[in-house]
């Protein structure tokens, strides 16, 4: 598995927009800056949301009027969070594909698409009997936690992707180099 992820990872990277991509002098750092500034604000919105099923933040306001009027802002927000995401994986594909971090980060994007939809699918299946209430019950209060956890530790991995403590350039574990999926001898950068 480790080597096709490899081999299409040195696929995308000899293509002639990537290279350009990643050597830009403005667009790369332009990507970049969108991709962090969408995220504050949609994980911003996806937080409040969150706290507000855990009581902690407008206790007062009906949950179901503060997820309406954050979820659109937020999902313009996740979009363009996404596409800025690809096109930071597409700049610099080899060292992203045997990143420890982007493949932890790729892991619980995945288990936060999956408690989204078990969170969104929750709420709207009871909210009519707790939308005034304080806290949401505890199913939507587990996958709000889950969520804050989740994105926590998803902006920290996305943060250590630029720092190089396990990569395949260095002498490693046999499990880390399975985990960042080190390929002898074809590691480039």
């Amino acid at each position: 598995m480790n080597e096709f992820i490899y081999n299409i990872a040195v696929w995308i990277d000899d293509t002639p927009y990537s290279a350009m991509l990643h050597e830009s002098y403005y667009m790369y750092n332009w990507v970049e800056s969108t991709h962090v500034l969408t995220l504050m604000v949609s994980l911003g919105m996806l937080f409040l949301i969150d706290l507000r099923m855990l009581g902690y933040a407008f206790p007062d306001v009906p949950a179901s009027k503060i997820a309406e009027r954050l979820n659109i802002p937020m999902l313009i927000g996740f979009t363009v969070m996404f596409i800025t995401g690809i096109l930071l994986f597409y700049a610099v594909p080899v060292r992203s594909a045997q990143s420890i971090w982007f493949r932890i980060k790729m892991v619980l994007l995945v288990a936060c698409a999956i408690n989204a939809y078990l969170f969104h699918k929750r709420m709207s299946e009871s909210v009519s009997s707790w939308d005034c209430e304080e806290r949401a019950p505890k199913r939507v209060r587990t996958g709000a936690v889950l969520s804050l956890v989740f994105w926590t530790i998803i902006v920290i991995c996305g943060r250590f992707i630029a720092y190089d403590w396990f990569d395949c350039d260095y002498e490693q574990s046999a499990l880390v180099e399975f985990v960042a999926g080190c390929i002898d001898g074809q590691t480039r950068f």
